[in-house]
């Protein structure tokens, strides 16, 4: 009996637990309208706040007061508006004019979007990136600091549980 159970043993698959596959990082490279460059890349370590808007979108036209005081508040994090939308340069200038944005904007060829994110459902949709550079969050509809704080820590949270072996930044 003792060689059978022996021999069960010795040929059962082993059990393996399976490698989670996680994403490689967003890449993301984009003129904004200041003459600048944002580079996703470079801001690892921190939090970015990617923000798809419109400037024909209200909702999009509210929650930028809110966006612009978080990022003017948080010096751990990056906000940059992203203008989704057929619309010139010096059109947007002269938006931006009306409707002053203190974060870098940058327009998104609505023909040809960055390839490391989904075309927006709809707007505002809003990537909340993490320091590793991978989606911590994602928000269809307006966001507010405060839940943008929210998420920030709780993905800081999910990440000081990755130093004790537990988990790590969702992916959405």
């Amino acid at each position: 009996m003792r060689t059978l159970l022996l021999l069960m043993l010795a040929f059962a698959a082993p059990v393996q637990a399976q490698d989670v596959e996680v994403p490689p990082p967003l890449e993301l490279s984009i003129a904004t309208l200041d003459g600048g460059t944002f580079d996703l890349a470079a801001e690892r370590g921190r939090f970015v706040v990617l923000n798809f808007w419109a400037t024909w979108c209200a909702p999009c036209l509210k929650e930028i007061p809110d966006l612009d005081a978080f990022d003017a508040a948080r010096d751990d994090v990056r906000v940059v508006g992203l203008a989704y939308e057929d619309i010139t340069p010096e059109d947007m200038r002269a938006f931006m004019r009306e409707h002053p944005i203190g974060y870098a904007v940058a327009i998104v060829d609505v023909y040809d979007p960055p390839a490391a994110f989904d075309p927006p459902r709809g707007l505002p949709m809003t990537y909340l990136v993490g320091p590793d550079g991978r989606v911590a969050r994602r928000f269809l509809g307006p966001v507010t600091s405060q839940e943008l704080a929210a998420a920030i820590d709780a993905a800081v949270q999910r990440e000081v549980a990755v130093d004790d072996g537990r988990r790590g930044f969702s992916t959405g």
